[in-house]
């Protein structure tokens, strides 16, 4: 093996990297690993190896995600008449995710969590519908007992908002969902939470990639057989927690008899994912009449009816428009795999179907609450600063505008919603040091109610009104840190029968808010860079950015740009932004656009922005507008393509 790996490495066929990696991991795997890389060595399918070993898998800010099933899949990992085709085992690779670096990491989240707390640590742990999600989780937990914690897993697919939701109701020290959202069917991933019920953040995030990085595959595969030899079940949560989710999504509407009064008919599909567990009996309680693509109402990993289960692409919605034609629905919802993106694609005048994106939901739900709010007298008719309306950089600007038409406080974080989970706990932090200095200190928070609790916040923090980012995500509960498709599932369908009782429909709504604020729209640019050669291009893009900034982009001139990594920039709370390879480009026209690398998927992603007042007709006025970021849009794919040499 030694001579076949020198002289691939002679000839450049093989990267210094994945020889080193292969020569680790073929001396500490078991045998059926063992042979996985020999076969693949002597087929000499050295692309294969090298997209396998080019890299160890990164432990980032939020968890791992990568691919489970290899583009080449080795007799030893493949199938032994497992259901959807799902191999006996993950695939082997250090730039994989696999029972290994599985192990690797709940290792090092045991060991950082012990520092943070003396009491039996608790983990509650979910996963979706994906290959191996299962498994994973049961190797997740087993690990965590091993070592000593109390893991507390869902016995069956849920959702990612739900275990956010879970967690702090188990007051666990920590969380994990396994899940690749909605990545294509060949990944997975190890998504990590902390007590607050957001995605690790600072000063958490860094001290548990270290722990990663200094557990060994070798103790990673000495633990993996220990837990093989234990047969203690796992412990699962019981019917309560779903009880109390539920409980906790319906809190989200402002008045949950509106269907009785203003019934809808929708169509639901959650795309084969977990986004019917929670959605289908709320919708059968509150008696919404919604309707069910059958054939994805299956939990899938292979995804068999659209070539990504991602909602953003309109593609998804073939068969819910299809079943929404034969019902004549109104509105047609689709959620990813792990429950937390939803898209909507609504009938207009004509009876044809229009898909929203994400920042249009987000902008139409925001302009609904908020008003809504004012109208109950949950917050003041003129606005406050100590109501916020928190979003991402990445979010349309739009939403900007109606946030300071309400006279609320517009906070902008970088991209990820673990982002707005952090302001929430900010928020709910400075509530409990102000109520503790209070004589005597009275009030329990963590038993205050929900109404209570606003009060407070209103009075001695700031209180969380809405929140979501442009890629699909909405949320408008404190108690949950993540994005909610179950809750803006049901806030979309408020907002629908409200809209419906006054003879109105989502679209009359989107076009007054246009003719109110002006013309908004936007355009992506995702560019893949796939295996070890892809990462490289993509770190040249962004370090061009740096070092080769532009001036112009054709006939466009800069006017100023905003790097994330070198500016300081501070939120209107006074908190400073993280640096991170970001960038945002002012354009001579009003336009802009941001550029940064995706965090889950190999490729690097431009955000364009155009607006325009509504002078002329809605139709021309977006006619006009997409011209000109088509033309933004090709002027950056050939710039990105000069940049990755």
């Amino acid at each position: 093996m030694e001579k076949i790996f020198q002289r691939a490495l002679g000839k450049e066929l093989l990267l210094p990297q994945t020889v080193e990696n292969c020569k680790e991991w073929l001396q500490y795997l078991p045998e059926w690993g063992k042979l996985a890389i020999r076969e693949l060595v002597e087929r000499e399918n050295w692309e294969e190896l090298n997209d396998r070993f080019f890299k160890n898998l990164e432990f980032g800010t939020g968890g791992m995600r990568s691919r489970t099933i290899a583009e080449t899949v080795t007799k030893t990992e493949w199938d032994r008449g497992a259901p959807f085709d799902s191999p006996e085992h993950a695939a082997i690779g250090s730039a994989y995710l696999n029972d290994f670096n599985i192990a690797r990491a709940t290792i090092a989240l045991f060991r950082y969590c012990k520092t943070q707390c003396d009491a039996p640590l608790k983990l509650a742990i979910a996963h979706d519908v994906r290959h191996f999600s299962e498994h994973f989780s049961q190797i997740t937990a087993k690990i965590w007992n091993h070592l000593g914690g109390k893991a507390t897993a869902f016995n069956g697919p849920r959702s990612t908002p739900q275990l956010s939701f879970s967690l702090r109701k188990f007051q666990a020290i920590a969380g994990i969902v396994i899940t690749a959202s909605h990545n294509p069917s060949q990944d997975n991933g190890y998504k990590v939470y902390f007590k607050d019920g957001g995605q690790v953040v600072e000063p958490h995030a860094s001290k548990i990639i270290e722990y990663f990085n200094r557990t060994s595959l070798q103790e990673a595969v000495q633990i993996l057989e220990s837990i093989g030899k234990n047969t203690q079940p796992i412990d699962y949560f019981d019917a309560a927690a779903d009880k109390t989710y539920m409980e906790e999504v319906i809190s989200n509407l402002f008045d949950a008899n509106i269907f009785k009064e203003s019934p809808i008919n929708i169509v639901f599909t959650p795309v084969h994912g977990t986004g019917d567990v929670i959605t289908a009996p709320i919708f059968q309680q509150l008696g919404i009449r919604a309707h069910f693509v059958r054939e994805q109402m299956v939990h899938d990993p292979r995804f068999p009816t659209v070539k990504s289960p991602n909602p953003e692409n309109f593609e998804v919605f073939e068969l819910a428009i299809e079943k929404a034609n034969a019902v004549n629905g109104e509105l047609a919802i689709a959620t990813d795999p792990d429950g937390d993106r939803i898209a909507i694609a609504v009938r207009n005048g004509e009876g044809n179907f229009e898909k929203f994106t994400g920042n249009l939901t987000g902008a139409l739900l925001a302009e609904f609450r908020l008003s809504r709010m004012k109208e109950l007298g949950w917050i003041p008719g003129e606005g406050s600063q100590r109501v916020a309306f928190i979003k991402t950089f990445v979010t349309s600007p739009l939403q900007d505008k109606i946030a300071q038409n309400h006279g609320v406080k517009c906070i902008n974080t970088l991209t990820g919603f673990k982002w707005i989970g952090e302001k929430l706990n900010d928020y709910e932090i400075i509530l409990q040091n102000q109520l503790a200095k209070l004589d005597p200190p009275t009030i329990d928070y963590a038993n205050t109610p929900r109404e209570k609790r606003r009060e407070l916040l209103l009075q001695y923090s700031t209180f969380f009104a809405f929140g979501g980012e442009e890629s699909y995500g909405y949320l408008a509960s404190n108690n949950t840190r993540d994005k909610d498709a179950n809750g803006a599932t049901l806030m979309i369908c408020e907002m629908l029968a409200v809209l419906k009782k006054s003879g109105k429909t989502l679209i009359d709504f989107r076009n007054e808010i246009y003719k109110k604020y002006g013309y908004y729209d936007e355009m992506q640019l995702n560019i893949y860079y796939e295996g070890a050669s892809g990462a490289k291009k993509i770190k040249n893009i962004l370090e061009s950015y740096k070092k080769n900034p532009p001036t112009t982009l054709g006939h466009f001139h800069i006017t100023h740009i905003t790097d994330f990594n070198k500016d300081e920039i501070f939120d209107p709370d006074g908190k400073r932004i993280p640096a991170q390879n970001f960038f945002v480009i002012d354009l001579d026209n009003g336009y802009r656009y941001a550029i940064r690398g995706s965090g889950t998927e190999p490729k690097i992603k431009f955000y364009i922005f155009g607006n325009a007042p509504l002078t002329s007709s809605l139709e021309d006025t977006a006619k006009e507008t997409t011209q000109r970021m088509e033309i933004i849009r090709n002027l950056l794919q050939k710039d990105a393509d000069l940049r990755a040499q």
